[in-house]
């Protein structure tokens, strides 16, 4: 049985959170739960400068949670998870782990994600 992976590329997520919306919707989740949740690393200051242009680390990190299925409804009509679809920032791929895990070689910022079965 092929197994698949959801491919975050955190590096070019805007925070938008697009994907927890249509995952909500699509899936009817009640107030408080999500399957996939836009959470934030930072703001922190990645140098002891004092200078005003200081650089600062600051990643939003999609990160599916247990009720993530990757869309399995979608994928039996030959149609991406609805995250995917709708992330603006386009950084989102999904795939095979075999696909996801080469793409995953290939730039740092990124992290492969897959559901538990």
């Amino acid at each position: 049985m092929t197994q698949y992976g959801l491919l975050i590329d955190y590096e070019y997520c805007t925070g938008c959170q697009s994907c927890e919306v249509a995952c909500k919707e699509e899936h009817n989740f009640p107030v408080g739960k999500w399957g996939i949740c836009v959470l934030d690393e930072g703001p922190w200051q990645k140098d002891d400068s004092s200078d005003q242009g200081a650089n600062f680390n600051w990643n939003k990190i999609p990160v599916p949670t247990d009720l993530c299925d990757l869309c399995a409804e979608r994928l039996a009509d030959n149609r991406e998870p609805v995250c995917v679809h709708n992330c603006l920032g386009a950084c989102m791929k999904f795939g095979t782990i075999e696909e996801m895990a080469a793409e995953l070689t290939k730039k740092p910022k990124q992290v492969l994600w897959v559901p538990t079965e």
